[in-house]
């Protein structure tokens, strides 16, 4: 099977799934078959796929992925403090672990070809993240509280873990509370990490984008909270700041500088 029709197999399984193979029409295009697939990837609910298609779905999705190229940890330079930035599409590094901004559900976004980070993660990584997901939200009985971490594998994305965490929303400017539950979410993720035997971890940059956390302060508590979790526990964790935007490359720059 061709990287094409194993595209074409994902999504007509998965309308046939949804029971609507007179309804949906898979178009001519390959950018618009990637579309269409990704959005059947979104609102896929959280339930078990057959081994076939979990093969070749699997085969795929490591597909695109090498295709947009992996960036490996370890060619990244890392200052005295063991923290370093990077800008880049987190779902392409090869690290420990990776930090996903995650919603109290934890179950990935649900809106079609959305540009969050939670919803490239789940739908790189394949469907049996948010069945894992599911999983552990069954056995906990409730939502996710803000400030937490939950780590699941990271199934076909090249890092080894996916750290989970849901940081603040914000209205307006953030107070105190919403300041520590941010630094709750880097301290929690660390402490995952470390318990996890990790030799890095890479943080995307928390509650910035559709929580509304403002993108200075947010980035000050990430480093502040690194810098005093690694000098209380001497812990040799590496941290690699995520960054897309070059706003928060530059911000991040005149932190770590």
């Amino acid at each position: 099977m061709t990287h094409d029709e194993a595209r074409i197999y994902l999504i007509r399984e998965m309308i046939h799934e949804r029971g609507e193979d007179e309804k949906i029409e898979i178009p001519a295009g390959a950018e618009e078959q990637k579309k269409l697939l990704r959005a059947l990837f979104n609102v896929r609910p959280p339930m078990r796929a057959p081994e076939r298609f979990l093969s070749v779905q699997n085969e795929y999705l490591r597909e695109e992925i090498r295709s947009r190229g992996i960036t490996d940890s370890d060619s990244l330079c890392m200052n005295d403090d063991g923290m370093c930035i990077w800008q880049g599409d987190i779902t392409t590094l090869r690290c420990d672990a990776i930090v996903n901004a995650a919603n109290s559900q934890l179950l990935g976004c649900f809106y079609p070809n959305h540009g969050c980070i939670d919803n490239a993660i789940h739908t790189f990584a394949g469907v049996e993240l948010r069945l894992e997901c599911e999983r552990i939200m069954s056995k906990q009985g409730h939502e996710e509280a803000v400030g937490d971490a939950k780590i699941t594998s990271a199934y076909c994305l090249p890092c080894r873990y996916v750290i989970h965490t849901v940081g603040p929303m914000v209205f307006g400017a953030p107070g105190a509370r919403e300041r520590e539950q941010l630094s709750s979410c880097y301290r929690a993720c660390l402490e995952t990490a470390v318990r996890h035997s990790c030799k890095n971890i890479a943080f995307c940059c928390i509650s910035t984008g559709e929580f509304h956390f403002p993108n200075r302060e947010a980035a000050k508590i990430a480093v502040n909270t690194v810098v005093e979790y690694k000098e209380r526990t001497k812990s040799k964790i590496e941290v690699i700041f995520n960054v897309w935007k070059d706003i928060d490359r530059e911000i991040y720059g005149e932190l770590l500088r």
